[in-house]
């Protein structure tokens, strides 16, 4: 509760549903209707993450913290709270939902009250996962994701959709019987250890770091490993990521800016805040490993994008790309990596939400998504392409934007990290020149050269524009003054250091 007593975080994933339910009771064909209360559900659950965000205390630990007693005997409660970490993922999700349901306002076929009840009902499963501190809790909202995703793309997507959209929902959701084996596995230690059962994730890291519960090295790892399938395949990194390209070739352009933007963070959240803290030798253990393979997601999604003309598909690889650095800065498991993880996550949400918002606005032209089909487009668009310009520098990266400063400090903690180390920075860093190379290339296709009859793009509506400059003010903001975001994380993410490192040292 905050201090009005007023429970606004149970509001946060009470309104969507709300919202949700207010659409199903419209009449089938007011779309117009439909889309207004979607809007303005979503806009009102923004107003009130930002209430959270200027509400929260510069201080370590959960706050607004609400708990109700569900089976005390299974140790089963609603638990949920936020600190500087999760608070701003929940921002994220509720800026993506009303971008989402605005770039829906082209959508026209299938029924439209289930498509927006669909993207309110994911972003309620989404800021659910992200306050959630009761371990069975935060699985439900977790699973949960998956069905609203899953529709979205059997429905309204295109191309082989049912085939993506099965593929998005069985891929997951067999990695999350191992999270469930896993979390079942953790509580049965704690409570054969301490009597008590519980899914708190707050009194098992602290059991875990005051070395209250003390976990076989063996079964720890194993319990690790059920964590680390689950949330690997979610972030998605290298080789877990293949359902991703194929579902974002399938979803709808809003859908894509809901997965790319917010959806795959569930994955790299989970690892900052459960698998880490509750297994740090085993996650230490691991650090190389999973470096390894974040090294491989940011190269080689690298060079399969440079080979892509669909630009949605690109823009994916783009995502698994970036998810590479915030594996690495995770697994540094040092302040300035953590840092920037999360910066990072925060950074590629916006940038690549923009980017899909302007894919989708080219979609709709005669050249599709085929970025060869186009040419010029800067002379027939050139407000649109100046912002493009912005979106796609800040996702390669240049200092002065939001992409810059999250993945230096991911590189930083990176380098300093005694799990990581100097040579997996520097296969990094050809990953970022790659990164360029590619969506620069992208951009010079469709913006760059002769504008033809055919390929001529029109100028993006108002209302498109203002939403992208709005975006691109959140990158300039970020990049400029990345202490806005970095203040708030920086104690929750001194304590969670903290408590790695004394768990660590723990026998």
């Amino acid at each position: 509760m905050n201090q009005l007593g007023i429970p606004l975080l149970s509001l946060l994933i009470a309104t969507p549903l709300l919202g949700a339910l207010l659409v199903l009771l419209t009449p089938r064909q007011a779309t117009g209707m439909q889309r207004s209360i979607a809007g303005l559900v979503s806009i009102i659950n923004l107003v009130l993450a930002v209430i959270v965000c200027v509400s929260l205390a510069p201080t370590a630990g959960y706050q607004m913290v609400e708990q109700q007693t569900w089976l005390p005997a299974m140790g089963l409660h609603y638990a949920v709270g936020v600190d500087g970490i999760s608070v701003w993922l929940v921002i994220l999700a509720t800026l993506m939902t009303p971008l989402a349901i605005f770039a829906a306002r082209q959508q026209t076929d299938g029924n439209q009250r289930a498509f927006y009840a669909l993207l309110l009902l994911l972003a309620s499963s989404l800021i659910g996962a992200f306050v959630a501190t009761d371990l069975l809790l935060f699985y439900v909202f977790f699973e949960l994701t998956l069905i609203p995703t899953a529709l979205l793309i059997a429905l309204y997507g295109v191309g082989e959709r049912r085939a993506a959209a099965t593929k998005f929902f069985v891929y997951p959701f067999v990695g999350s019987v191992f999270l469930l084996v896993s979390i079942a596995g953790l509580v049965y230690v704690n409570w054969q250890q301490t009597g008590v059962m519980t899914f708190d994730s707050v009194a098992l890291s602290a059991a875990i770091a005051n070395g209250t519960l003390k976990i076989d090295e063996n079964l720890e790892r194993l319990l690790f490993a059920g964590f680390f399938i689950a949330f690997a395949i979610k972030t998605p990194i290298w080789p877990f990521h293949t359902w991703m390209p194929q579902a974002q070739a399938a979803t709808p352009d809003n859908g894509s800016v809901d997965i790319a933007g917010i959806l795959v963070k569930i994955g790299a959240y989970g690892f900052i805040r459960f698998a880490i803290p509750f297994f740090p030798h085993a996650s230490a253990w691991a650090a190389p490993a999973v470096a390894i393979l974040a090294v491989i997601s940011i190269i080689y999604s690298g060079i399969i994008a440079f080979g892509q003309r669909d630009m949605k598909v690109l823009l994916s690889y783009a995502t698994i790309s970036h998810l590479g650095f915030v594996m690495l800065g995770i697994f540094s498991q040092t302040a300035e990596g953590m840092s920037g993880a999360i910066l990072t996550m925060i950074n590629s949400g916006i940038t690549t939400g923009a980017l899909f918002l302007i894919v989708g606005i080219l979609a709709r032209q005669p050249g599709g998504r085929i970025a060869d089909n186009f040419s010029g487009a800067w002379l027939s668009a050139p407000r649109l392409g100046s912002l493009a310009l912005v979106a796609v520098f800040a996702s390669i990266g240049v200092p002065g934007l939001n992409g810059f400063i999250g993945e230096f400090l991911a590189l930083q903690g990176a380098w300093v990290s005694p799990h990581i180390g100097f040579t997996f920075v520097v296969f990094a860093v050809l990953g970022i020149i790659v990164s360029a190379a590619y969506l620069l290339r992208m951009y010079r296709t469709v913006f760059m050269g002769e504008v033809s009859v055919t390929s001529a793009v029109p100028e993006a509506s108002k209302s498109e524009l203002l939403v992208l400059g709005l975006l691109v003010v959140a990158m300039l903001v970020i990049g400029l003054y990345p202490q806005v975001v970095l203040g708030t994380m920086q104690p929750s993410i001194a304590a969670l250091v903290q408590s790695l490192t004394q768990g660590a040292t723990q026998p």
